[in-house]
């Protein structure tokens, strides 16, 4: 690939990174108000967000073997316009099935990006010898960050409207971007090798997965809860709560853009025990917090602290074999993904019997876990 290439591929891959997530986080930001216009208590809530986990476990592993064979491309230039209507579903719900069966499409549509996004990615770095996965995953958490904060901004419009306006300019421009995404050496190869079983897939794989479970866990509880935590805290309009996820997402990707640097002075093993340590002094911060003003304190430092988990997992699960990237990203997003995905449904059911506070506090042993794990990166 010549550098004008390389170059082209960069910026649109991190372009497609910040356009995927806008209608998640549309909708993100949205949760208190579908909770208060469907009645539903947090263990009801709970419940219907085991929608998106139920469809997309099972869908990562399929999406590998479909992104291995077509390409990512194609994926996108599909997907992403589809993504645009699936997002609106969970505003026609009438009750917890309907709201169940709306996160479980729009699941299984996420799988597909998810696994396309990281392993052109991941073929990225390997074939240009690059180091841009953080900063990939940095353009995620500002998507998820513009789509809420957009919502919110537009929840004048009407909930349903700003989220359909958010999902379809960024479907359309993600359409684009990644029919022009240039192919990539080795996607042949790729597309003809064999997928594995679980028992010959290397063991390292499982235990990088474990890692990243522990840190995405903290992740997925604040991208869902953030905001139904600060509306309970602030006591305003529900629509106005969705700043948290705005707060928690930004310090995510502010993070994640400086991931690569700080992977270059400290290390990966370096900046992984950082941030798992930002990310238990974010968890005190909510836990033990007085005022609005701790609390937001609180959803920066776990998003900085979240921040790199899952893009040093991506790039050591790429790593460990050039002609099985999808399978390996697919089934380390997989293990992660039960952590974001099943982590809000039991936050919600924990706080239904005690409170979130104590919710969020239940996270502390797996940061504790996940900063013992970073000795599966190398020191350099």
């Amino acid at each position: 690939m010549t550098p004008t290439n390389t170059r082209a591929a960069t910026l649109l891959i991190m372009a497609l990174f910040g356009l995927q997530p806008m209608a998640l986080g549309a909708w993100l930001a949205m949760i208190p108000y579908i909770k208060e216009t469907l009645g539903l208590s947090k263990g009801e809530l709970a419940v219907a967000l085991l929608g998106m986990p139920v469809a997309l476990i099972p869908t990562l592993q399929i999406a590998s073997r479909v992104v291995a064979k077509i390409g990512p491309r194609k994926i996108f230039a599909f997907l992403l316009p589809v993504q645009a209507i699936i997002a609106l579903l969970p505003f026609i719900a009438t009750s917890i099935p309907t709201l169940f069966a709306a996160l479980t499409l729009l699941g299984a549509g996420v799988a597909f990006l998810e696994v396309s996004l990281n392993t052109y990615a991941g073929r990225l770095e390997k074939a240009e010898g690059l180091n841009i996965m953080s900063r990939c995953h940095g353009f995620w958490a500002l998507g998820v960050g513009v789509g809420s904060f957009f919502a919110t901004m537009l929840s004048g419009v009407g909930p349903m409207t700003a989220v359909f306006i958010i999902s379809a300019v960024s479907g359309v421009a993600g359409a684009w971007a990644g029919l022009s995404l240039p192919r990539l050496v080795g996607e042949e190869e790729a597309a003809r090798s064999t997928p594995r079983k679980f028992r010959q897939m290397p063991r390292a794989l499982f235990v990088i997965a474990m890692f990243v479970f522990s840190v995405t866990l903290v992740e997925g509880a604040m991208s869902d809860w953030a905001a139904v935590y600060l509306a309970e805290r602030w006591g305003g309009v529900a629509e106005d709560a969705g700043i948290a996820v705005t707060v928690f997402a930004c310090f995510l990707a502010t993070g994640r853009f400086m991931g690569d640097y700080m992977k270059g002075r400290l290390g990966p093993r370096g900046v992984a025990r950082l941030t798992v340590g930002l990310a238990l002094v974010g968890i005190g911060c909510l836990t033990l917090s007085t005022s609005v003003a701790l609390t937001f304190i609180g959803f920066a430092f776990v998003g900085l602290g979240a921040s790199v988990g899952f893009p040093l997992g991506i790039s050591a699960a790429a790593s460990l074999d050039d002609s099985h990237e999808a399978q390996n990203i697919a089934t380390m997003a997989m293990i992660a993904m039960c952590a974001f995905l099943f982590g809000p449904p039991l936050i919600g059911f924990v706080s239904d019997i005690f409170s979130l506070r104590v919710a969020f506090l239940g996270l502390f042993p797996g940061l504790c876990l996940a900063f013992w794990l970073t000795n599966i990166f190398p020191t350099r």
